[in-house]
């Protein structure tokens, strides 16, 4: 079991840098718990403990020594820059060696795959959260928050997404970690009907759509992960709710009692979604689309 510690930098009555709306503190805990999450569901065999998981105040010195209690193999403290630069950049402690170079070389070079900073460049300094962890550490500093092109990314939750990930991966290749094989489950409603369906953990909302050929009747919501071997499998209630009205004979009627959008544009793609080639908008085809849809 890799044991992985990671500090959210600043908390409570320390908010860290501030600019452009924003605090240091939120940005770093919203990181490091997807890093957390990231890890904890996606693979095996590692642990993860968090110096904070909430806006609390704690000293240099209670969070090295928490990871030193613990007996962490890695410590990560997650940070974010100001003083009027611009990008993304690491530290390690002054002479240390491999592993921990190795560290912050996989780390630094997969969060530049997927975060679109300046690179500027993998660095050491004299940190208290380096220097006093007995365990190989890396200090991250993900943008500039008195940038206004920094911190204009750091409001997009997809941005940070982004960034958690690329610190997630560059540990599961430091560590070697194997990706877990369990699949999430997933409650599928349409109408009055609930269906239930798994498919693979970090499918999106969409691929469960397409795999299961479901259109936008259906009410997609992410359930319990449950740890079970295989791969996706089908809805297993396979009637469903009747929906909008029973008596038009009308596509674009049908559509619009059900507030789906009528344009030929998309009528042409819930064709092709169920099996219905070169789609014209036929007297024939809208019969066939309107009894699937009603299925």
């Amino acid at each position: 079991m890799v044991k992985v510690f990671i500090d959210p930098g600043h908390g409570g009555t320390d908010p860290g840098a501030v600019g452009n709306g924003l605090q240091e503190k939120n940005l770093t805990l919203q990181i490091s718990t997807l890093i957390r999450d990231m890890l904890v569901n996606e693979y095996n065999n590692v642990s993860v403990l968090m110096s904070r998981t909430g806006d609390q105040t704690l000293s240099l010195t209670q969070r090295t020594d928490a990871a030193n209690a613990w007996g962490a193999e890695f410590l990560l403290s997650v940070h974010i820059n100001a003083g009027g630069g611009t990008g993304y950049e690491d530290f390690i402690y002054p002479g240390v060696g491999a592993p921990t170079t190795t560290y912050q070389n996989l780390i630094h070079e997969e969060i530049m795959k997927l975060v679109n900073f300046r690179d500027r460049g993998k660095k050491t300094a004299n940190f208290h959260m380096l220097r006093e962890s007995r365990m190989p550490a890396l200090l991250t500093e993900n943008g500039f928050i008195d940038n206004t092109e920094d911190a204009a990314k750091l409001k997009s939750a997809s941005f940070i997404e982004s960034i958690a990930r690329g610190h997630t991966n560059g540990i599961v290749r430091s560590f070697n970690l194997t990706r877990k094989t369990s699949e999430i489950y997933h409650t599928v409603v349409a109408g009055d009907t609930v269906y239930s369906l798994s498919q693979r953990y970090g499918s999106t909302v969409q691929q469960i759509r397409d795999w299961n050929n479901l259109d936008s009747n259906y009410t997609i919501v992410v359930g319990q992960v449950l740890l079970v071997s295989g791969g996706p499998s089908s809805i297993t209630n396979t009637t469903k709710a009747a929906q909008g009205s029973q008596k038009t004979t009308s596509i674009v009627d049908y559509l619009n009692s059900i507030n789906r959008d009528a344009s030929f544009e998309n009528r042409e793609k819930l064709a092709k979604q169920h099996g219905i080639k070169n789609y014209k908008g036929t007297a024939v085809q809208n019969t066939q689309l309107l009894n699937k849809l009603r299925k």
